[in-house]
C-alpha cells in the first residue's frame, strides 16, 4: 500500500551489528538460512534449496533484492551474514491485523543457527525499531510468531511487545503482539 510510509533507511548501525542491503556475497549464507529445518521450524518449514536459488536467480542476484525496510543483519567488524530483519507493511489479505484495513508495520527476523543465543536478534530488532521511531509517525508495530516458538515470544516481551490475540494460520496457532512505535524512541 504505497500511500502508507515505510522505513527509508538503507543502512542502520548498532553496537555489534550493521543492518544493510543484501549483496551477492550473502548468497550461500542466505540459502543456508532459508533451507535450515531448525530455522524454519516455526515459520512454515524450510524452503527447498532449488526454490531459494531460483528466487535469487529470478531477480538477478541478491544485489537486486533491496527493498524498503528489509535488511541483512551483518557483524559490524567482519560484515559476516548473520540473518535478516525486516520492518514492512503486513498485507491486508494475510492473517493477523489489529484492524480490518490491515497494512500495519510488522517486525520479522530470522537468524542463522550459528548466530542464535548471542543477542543479535534483540540488537537488530532494537536498531530497526529505533530507526523507524525516529523516521515514521507513531503507530502500532506487530510481531506475529507461532505460539509454540517460546524463544521468539520471550524476545517479543523483552522488546516491549504485549500479546493481544492468537489466531490460526499456516496450520498452527499464532500469537500477535503489539508495541507502539514511539516507545522505541531513544
Amino acid at each position: 500500500m504505497s500511500e502508507l510510509p515505510t522505513l527509508s533507511a538503507v543502512r542502520i548501525a548498532a553496537d555489534r551489528l550493521v543492518l544493510r542491503a543484501p549483496r551477492d556475497a550473502d548468497r550461500a549464507r542466505l540459502i543456508e538460512l532459508r533451507t535450515d529445518p531448525e530455522v524454519g521450524a516455526y515459520i512454515g518449514g524450510p524452503s527447498p534449496r532449488e526454490a531459494v536459488e531460483q528466487r535469487i536467480d529470478k531477480i538477478g542476484g541478491l544485489a537486486n533484492a533491496a527493498a524498503p525496510g528489509v535488511f541483512i543483519i551483518a557483524a559490524k567488524d567482519t560484515d559476516a551474514f548473520l540473518g535478516t530483519v525486516q520492518l514492512t507493511r503486513l498485507p491486508a489479505d494475510e492473517p493477523g491485523h489489529l484492524t480490518e484495513a490491515g497494512w500495519e508495520l510488522g517486525l520479522g527476523y530470522t537468524l542463522h543457527r550459528d548466530s542464535w543465543g548471542a543477542g543479535f536478534a534483540f540488537e537488530a530488532a532494537t536498531a530497526i525499531l529505533w530507526a523507524a521511531a525516529t523516521e515514521l509517525p507513531d503507530e502500532p508495530v506487530l510481531l506475529i510468531t507461532q505460539s509454540a516458538n517460546e524463544r521468539s515470544l520471550r524476545l517479543a516481551a523483552r522488546l516491549g511487545f504485549q500479546p493481544v490475540s492468537t489466531f490460526e494460520a499456516y496450520d498452527a496457532e499464532q500469537t500477535m503482539s503489539v508495541a507502539a512505535l514511539h516507545s522505541f524512541k531513544a
